[in-house]
């Protein structure tokens, strides 16, 4: 399968990116394992996960994800291939949030444990925190990329202003600069991304990860009246931010589009993603082998201009947007 560089950084990754956030949450040990066997076997390398997965499941604390993806490095032997990323920043508990210096020596420490690995890919700020000064941010990454714990650094749920201010003081300083953006973006959420984020990640030559790659499952085509919200664990909430006149036009477009290519609506979600240039990797998750197979399909799915304009037109964004973090 055909690499693609993230960013600056080196980094060789696979056109999509498997998000670990159900680690732990919707799928057990196990199944887990056998995702990501079956991940390698299709031929991808890129792994997302973040120290707060999953502390939102009652009795959970957070590192559940990292735990799992920790056993199954420790088991399988296949630290060697794949590109792992992981997270710090969100609440872990009294005092254990933020990117302060001392905070960050500290998560980063616990997350290599948990991983059962000596460095850690791409180490991302999971949000913003401005009660640190950047400077001080991205000189604990220095440290950790100068001790072999990182060897890259992505921001996630940055505004461009910040973004391009973390720019700015990374090269005044001549720290390490984040080489990848995870924002959110899909069909349905366009314009706080392409409006301002895109246009300054495609000039700097940041790679973007994004999340909610498939609107937590709603560009599957699985969500179309209010009683489909038992589908999923996410689904109450996915109904209630896209199940609208848009969301459905939306929907409708990615079913017309599946079919004349003979693939399912949540392929060719994926593969208008993939063929956007500013993006690198969309991050989806699967909880069963057959969620995981579809996904990798639709890296192989090509669409033409005239594909992708028509689910261009179908997604035209015409109000407010809801907005999520991942």
């Amino acid at each position: 399968m055909q690499r693609r560089t993230l960013g600056r950084s080196g980094l060789q990754v696979s056109p999509l990116c498997f998000g670990g956030n159900v680690f732990g949450w919707t799928v057990n040990e196990a199944e887990s394992f056998r995702l990501l066997d079956a991940w390698l076997d299709a031929g991808f390398n890129f792994i997302d996960t973040a120290d707060v997965y999953s502390r939102w499941v009652p009795g959970h604390a957070g590192g559940e994800s990292e735990t799992i993806l920790g056993k199954w490095l420790r088991h399988s032997g296949k630290r060697h291939r794949i590109v792992l990323a992981t997270k710090v920043g969100k609440p872990m508990g009294p005092g254990q949030v933020g990117l302060s210096p001392k905070y960050i020596k500290q998560a980063v420490e616990a997350s290599l444990k948990r991983l059962n690995t000596d460095y850690i890919d791409l180490y991302q700020s999971h949000d913003d925190d401005v009660s640190t000064p950047l400077a001080d941010t991205l000189g604990a990454f220095a440290d950790l990329i100068r001790e072999g714990k990182v060897r890259a650094i992505g921001a996630s749920n940055y505004s461009a202003n910040r973004l391009e201010l973390a720019l700015a003081t990374s090269q005044r300083h001549g720290l390490p600069r984040y080489e990848s953006l995870q924002p959110l973006y899909n069909l349905y959420d366009r314009a706080a991304y392409e409006a301002e984020l895109e246009p300054l990640c495609a000039s700097r030559g940041v790679g973007v990860i994004n999340f909610y790659a498939l609107a937590a499952g709603f560009l599957t085509g699985k969500y179309r009246r209010p009683a489909d919200a038992g589908k999923s664990a996410r689904g109450a909430k996915t109904v209630s931010l896209y199940l609208n006149p848009r969301g459905l036009a939306i929907v409708d477009a990615l079913h017309e589009v599946a079919r004349e290519l003979n693939a399912t609506p949540g392929q060719v979600a994926l593969a208008w993603q993939i063929a956007r240039p500013s993006i690198t990797a969309p991050i989806a998750s699967a909880s069963t082998l057959q969620q995981l197979n579809e996904l990798a399909q639709a890296a192989q799915l090509k669409l033409d201009a005239a594909t992708i304009a028509k689910l261009d037109a179908a997604s035209a964004e015409r109000g407010a947007t809801p907005s999520a973090k991942a």
